[in-house]
């Protein structure tokens, strides 16, 4: 072995070695961390799915299911569930994968713009867009009215189950393109090279070299429309269209009682084929090899395309623009409305419904603000904490934390709400007197548990990328352990951090599933239980928009100073190196 090798060997030695230890300090953090997740996370879904097996007396039983699938509306929502999911796939696919593609492997104008105006509809609650949806593409909207007088004919766009398809699959295609544009960006364009040389071209260059080789990339995007068309509540409710699963599940515990066995039966349900839905993206790619020998990045090579091409892929992509963009013009045109009913555009114009939003609902702007910020805060305080044990300790089981926090993605808004509803019914805080369930606090907690898979993949990225020799650095010139983190890691990890907190705070300012359920007073309900209320009459649909309008304002604020933020801190970076 030579000098060079012995000494490799040493070093490696000695990291594992110091990574091997960890303090009672770490040991304390990850009890108390698993402490959280188990109180506010594992023990409320476990509650749930054991209400739904269990008989009065604590027997198990299968006889809720039977009477589940023994009811016709049940029956006829949960096929109606699956249904709205699985055709929310098929249409987001339809929008996104010509999106990607053309924006991706071909010379395109306004390639980064294009994406950018993609990713539009996540920043406006889906609830929210519905309406300015049926203004504009219901029986009475404009789309139609245009069409009754030109052609006699009206479609039906919006008209029940049709109308959430379409409002899911456009609010939620942004997943599949951004994933597919990270996927097709990666692939080496020698295979596409090669695969011309021996004749393939067009479509079929598509469906057998890109796309396959971009599969992973649409499978994640794909699962995650899935699991949160499945898991909506507010759109369903604010189209009334009550035949599925979450509204039910909602309905049931709200009018029938906490103690309606079939509203945990339809939760079980819920948590069962969310967890199909990723365990069948994973599937999906078991076995196969996606991996290319070189990347595709900035080196790309990007076909032109002809002209009848590029009309035909602007023309598409200027349909789809327009549709990504109606949701944003069509609350802000309802927010200043007046009048707007059986017409094209309102009939007249008024600030009136912001002065309304002003006066009746400051403190619910507010409420918003103070808990998503707990909320994020939160967040991120765990996914440090997480992601330094797990990377930088070797702590017996510290990967069930991962596990336990990640499994919040899988856990319906509902579900979680019914399952605190059911735990902490009768608990009191602390010194306050008041029930757990009926103050603010228990929103932070739904709130932080939810978003907290966001914040945690954000800081271990994060913290993967900081080389451990940093902090060996640090301490060889006598910084302890705490200053080290507090001096070096954490602020190396800032841009993760930060990034983390925008996104546990923005996804939470646009809850509706845990928020319409754990809301029971309005001094302490935020946006997004507001809006829902203003839209449940046509007479309060104006203040509804402009509350809206102020939600969506928020969160693209926070977006676009988080982004600056981040540039300024790389700069800096960048100066200091």
């Amino acid at each position: 072995m030579s000098t060079a090798n012995a000494a490799a060997g040493v070093h490696v030695q000695s990291r594992a070695a110091r990574l091997k230890r960890y303090t009672p300090a770490q040991l304390a953090i990850a009890l108390l961390i698993a402490a959280f997740l188990l109180a506010f996370l594992i023990i409320p879904v476990a509650n749930v799915v054991y209400i739904a097996f269990a008989e009065p007396d604590g027997g198990f039983t299968l006889s809720h299911f039977q009477s589940f699938f023994h009811l016709s509306l049940m029956r006829e929502s949960f096929w109606n569930s699956l249904l709205v999911a699985g055709s929310s796939v098929v249409f987001a696919t339809l929008i996104a994968v010509p999106l990607a593609y053309f924006t991706v492997r071909f010379q395109f104008r306004g390639a980064l713009l294009i994406q950018t105006l993609g990713v539009l509809p996540l920043i406006m609650p889906p609830f929210v867009g519905a309406v300015a949806m049926q203004l504009i593409f219901g029986r009475s909207g404009s789309l139609n009215l245009l069409l009754k007088d030109a052609f006699d004919i009206s479609l039906p766009i919006m008209d029940g189950l049709n109308g959430v398809i379409f409002v899911e699959a456009l609010h939620y295609f942004p997943f599949i393109l951004m994933n597919l544009v990270v996927a097709l960006s990666n692939i080496d364009s020698a295979m596409e090279e090669s695969a011309q040389n021996l004749g393939a071209s067009g479509f079929r260059l598509f469906r057998r070299i890109v796309f396959p080789l971009a599969m992973p990339g649409y499978v994640a995007g794909a699962s995650l429309v899935f699991v949160k068309v499945f898991d909506d509540l507010g759109t369903p409710l604010v189209l009334n269209v009550t035949n599925m699963l979450a509204p039910q599940a909602y309905l049931r515990i709200t009018s029938v009682g906490i103690e309606d066995p079939i509203g945990y039966v339809i939760s079980v349900l819920m948590i069962v084929f969310s967890l199909i839905a990723l365990w069948a993206s994973a599937l999906a790619l078991k076995g196969r090899d996606y991996a290319t020998l070189q990347r595709g990045g900035s080196s790309l090579a990007r076909r032109s395309l002809k002209p009848w091409q590029a009309l035909l892929a602007y023309g598409w992509i200027a349909l789809v623009l327009l549709l990504v963009l109606t949701p944003h013009i069509g609350i802000l045109l309802l927010s200043f409305a007046n009048v707007w009913s059986f017409s094209v555009l309102p009939d007249a114009y008024t600030m009136q419904h912001y002065a309304t939003v002003f006066e009746d609902s400051p403190r619910m702007i507010w409420n918003t603000v103070f808990y998503c910020g707990i909320a994020a805060l939160i967040d991120v305080l765990l996914g440090t904490a997480i992601a330094y044990l797990i990377l930088r300790t070797r702590l017996p089981l510290r990967h069930s934390l991962d596990f336990m926090a990640s499994a919040a993605l899988a856990i319906p808004g509902v579900v979680l709400a019914i399952g605190y509803l059911r735990t902490f019914r009768g608990i009191e805080i602390p010194y306050s007197g008041e029930l757990l369930t009926s103050s603010w606090l228990i929103l932070v907690i739904a709130y932080a548990v939810r978003r907290l898979p966001y914040a945690l993949r954000s800081c271990m990225a994060a913290l993967q990328q900081l080389h451990v020799s940093l902090e060996e650095a640090a301490q060889n010139l006598g910084a302890n352990q705490r200053r080290t983190i507090t001096r070096i890691v954490v602020p190396l990890m800032g841009g993760g951090i930060l990034a983390g907190f925008v996104a546990s705070f923005m996804t939470a300012a646009v809850e509706l599933s845990a928020t319409i359920m754990l809301t029971t007073s309005q001094s302490y309900a935020p946006m997004s239980y507001g809006i829902y209320l203003y839209m449940q009459s046509a007479a309060g649909r104006g203040a509804g928009a402009a509350l809206g309008v102020l939600a969506v304002a928020i969160v693209a604020l926070g977006t676009y100073l988080s982004h600056k933020l981040l540039r300024s801190r790389a700069a800096d970076l960048d100066r200091l190196v």
